[in-house]
């Protein structure tokens, strides 16, 4: 069958296995890169494109020309003691040897052997009267023919250890002649001149195998547009389908709703709060289900805006469900409740998942009757049994932590407006992708009254005094976290574990005090009693895991040290920082590390310099990218291959003006013009495009 490109029989659906040069074994290795199909090995991208002039022989170089070499890998030293170290490596053809140094170059000794064969092309230099590359670029070949290959095809593809680069180029480039067959173009031909970009057959070619960098270039805007037109298309038409085919019940305000629920505070709201409180508000009073997401900066005061959201509900005779991705925070949040309504009509309960038996059937009876007002719980919330009379809002927090299937799976079969809250502050891009279908409000400004935080980085040696400065705050009745990366030592004995050093803590270092342990291992039960006596001041040092990284607030905790420190990624570190300086104190956040390398000492120092959470996360999305911050397929949006959100943003706007502008004009795609786009986004997103009103 892998013989027949010409007869038509292959198409974008044909199993790899078929295709000449796979087979049954090598399906399994492309299947394990997500390639299973055609039109999946098409949309496997050359990670990098070589473009290296005709071999010349090594004893025709000249200095300071720019040359490409094919010869076999004779030697390979590595002198790491040179400052800088150097790899040394001997490559000889028939007409002699060369030298080829990497300054800094002990990453490559895994790859760069004696007896492989090399294609190097770069400026040659002299040493010792003799020819020497430096730094040159450079592919491994299994032997030197294909150097031939490569002249007439630059790609190279993310290899494994069962498909070499120059494999996948072989099975890929015979497909090139028949494109046209193989790749169906979404748009109409008005269309891709209004957007300035190649075909998608012709893109896909010249992926492929360009002629030269312009090639390149044009191919990744179309493919890229593809994939970031598709995002914002389906979250268009999610957008679409909330506003004009679900009703929610209009929650109405009057001046004396508000005065009745401001009463309830014993401060002043700040300005940002009440903007966002006018915009919650608006949002409500609509039949179309509010879709809001509330960023703030950890004790930004997001908690009591929540919260008014929800009094205007119940006001409005509507239930309220609130959930937390924890059952510490959950129980956090139900606190807070009871301590502003304390005293009011407002009917409220906490649904954990240790609730059982009779207890959890009364409350359950309650909700579903309608006489339970504010329901407040984990993923417990999504059971089966627990059925709402009229729920009106669900206010999800730290939303990131819930899948999308999850949040879809508290609506069953309402329409509530919904509110969902992060304090891990979200760079623009991504909000514009991951959360393109919300509206969304920010809270920059935190509360009068709160206590500065300095943050310092604690070198090895300087430990000792770190311990005694902490000691001296204990002994002035402040209390202090300590923060571990892992539970115990078992994965990485080189990696300070809670479990093992709350023995070292709570034995040698801080004896004369209270220390205890706090970790996800322990039973709900266990970690409810740690942080109840923690709260109540009879704990003076906890010893924890990330459990503490949202919403635990205990204004009394002023130190907080983080093991490890260069192990967490820059949004976490602040989301743990935000459990200090929650009351009027000066708080010290201590970061303990004995990372040498520069990129995370400046990844450290940025914590040192900045309290700004939305700028820590702009640093984080430049350093990590958005794929270890927000997960695209934890949103129900497929993962990119080409396009990067951080790099890419003017062509995510104009791909979002393109979106909106379409289902403004065809929300069904049902045009001729569009029909092919209808496919290609079924195709893509498959049952997950219509979680239409998800956050």
């Amino acid at each position: 069958m892998g013989q027949n490109l010409n007869t038509g029989k292959i198409n974008s659906a044909t199993q790899v296995q078929y295709l000449k040069g796979v087979g049954p074994n090598r399906a399994e290795a492309f299947e394990q890169l997500g390639v299973k199909v055609v039109a999946d090995l098409l949309e496997y991208y050359p990670r990098d494109w070589q473009f290296m002039p005709q071999p010349t022989k090594i004893s025709q170089l000249k200095p300071d020309g720019e040359y490409t070499i094919v010869g076999l890998i004779e030697s390979v030293d590595f002198f790491s003691h040179r400052r800088p170290a150097v790899l040394e490596v001997y490559v000889a053809d028939e007409t002699g040897p060369c030298r080829i140094i990497w300054f800094n170059g002990g990453y490559l000794r895994n790859q760069i052997m004696a007896g492989k064969f090399i294609m190097a092309f770069g400026k040659v230099g002299e040493y010792k009267h003799n020819v020497q590359f430096t730094n040159p670029r450079f592919i491994l070949l299994d032997d030197p023919s294909q150097a031939a290959e490569l002249q007439s095809s630059p790609a190279v593809y993310p290899a494994t250890a069962k498909l070499s680069s120059q494999h996948i180029r072989r099975v890929i480039k015979p497909l090139i002649a028949s494109i046209d067959e193989l790749a169906e173009e979404y748009y109409s031909e008005q269309f891709r001149k209004t957007i300035a970009v190649l075909s998608r057959p012709q893109a896909l070619a010249k992926i492929h195998d360009p002629a030269d960098e312009n090639d390149i270039a044009q191919a990744k805007r179309r493919l890229k547009f593809d994939e970031l037109f598709l995002m914002q298309l389906a979250l268009a038409l999610k957008r679409y389908r909330l506003s004009h085919y679900e009703k929610a019940g209009q929650l109405k305000m009057t001046d004396e709703i508000d005065s009745r629920i401001r009463r309830r505070f014993p401060f002043l709201l700040t300005e940002d709060q009440n903007v966002v409180i006018a915009e919650i508000c608006a949002g409500l009073a609509k039949s179309v289900p509010m879709n809001r997401l509330l960023q703030g900066d950890v004790g930004s005061g997001k908690t009591v805006v929540a919260l008014y959201a929800a009094l205007v509900a119940v006001a409005n005779k509507k239930q309220v469900a609130i959930m937390a991705p924890t059952e510490i925070l959950a129980a956090q949040h139900f606190n807070s409740i009871e301590k502003y309504l304390k005293g009011s009509a407002v009917r409220r309960c906490m649904i954990a998942g240790g609730l059982t038996g009779k207890k959890r059937q009364l409350l359950l009876d309650e909700i579903k009757t309608g006489r339970m007002d504010i329901v407040v719980g984990t993923i417990a919330l999504l059971e089966h049994d627990i059925e709402f009379q009229n729920l009106g809002l669900i206010v999800i927090d730290e939303q990131h932590k819930f899948g999308v299937e999850q949040r879809s799976g508290l609506r069953k079969n309402t329409c509530p407006h919904c509110l969902v809250m992060t304090a891990t502050p979200i760079p623009r891009t991504i909000t514009m992708t991951a959360f393109g279908d919300l509206d969304v409000s920010v809270i920059k400004s935190s509360p009068p009254g709160r206590g500065a935080v300095v943050t310092r980085l604690v070198a090895h040696e300087d430990r000792t005094k770190a311990f005694e400065f902490i000691r001296e705050r204990l002994k002035a009745k402040k209390q202090a976290y300590f923060v571990y990366p892992r539970i115990t030592s078992e994965e990485d004995a080189q990696i300070k574990a809670a479990v093992d050093e709350y023995e070292i803590l709570s034995k040698k270092i801080f004896r004369e005090f209270k220390v205890e342990l706090l970790h996800g291992q322990m039973t709900a039960e266990q970690k409810q009693d740690v942080m109840s006596r923690f709260r109540s001041g009879h704990v003076d040092v906890l010893v924890s895991t990330v459990v503490i990284e949202v919403g635990v607030d205990v204004p009394n905790a002023t130190i907080m040290v983080i093991e490890d420190a260069d192990r967490f990624g820059l949004a976490q570190l602040h989301q743990l920082r935000g459990r200090i300086g929650r009351g009027e104190s000066k708080s010290y956040c201590l970061l303990f590390s004995n990372a040498q390398g520069e990129v995370a000492r400046n990844r450290l120092g940025i914590m040192v310099r900045s309290n700004n959470g939305f700028e820590i996360a702009d640093h984080d999305f430049k350093i990590r990218g958005p794929g270890e911050m927000f997960s695209t397929r934890q949103h129900g949006m497929p993962d990119f291959k080409i396009a990067d959100i951080s790099s890419d943003f003017d062509l995510l706007m104009l791909a979002r003006k393109c979106a909106l502008e379409m289902v403004q004009n065809d929300p069904f795609l049902t045009k001729p013009d569009n029909i092919n786009i209808r496919k290609a986004l079924l195709a893509k997103f498959k049952d997950t495009i219509f979680l239409a009103d998800i956050a």
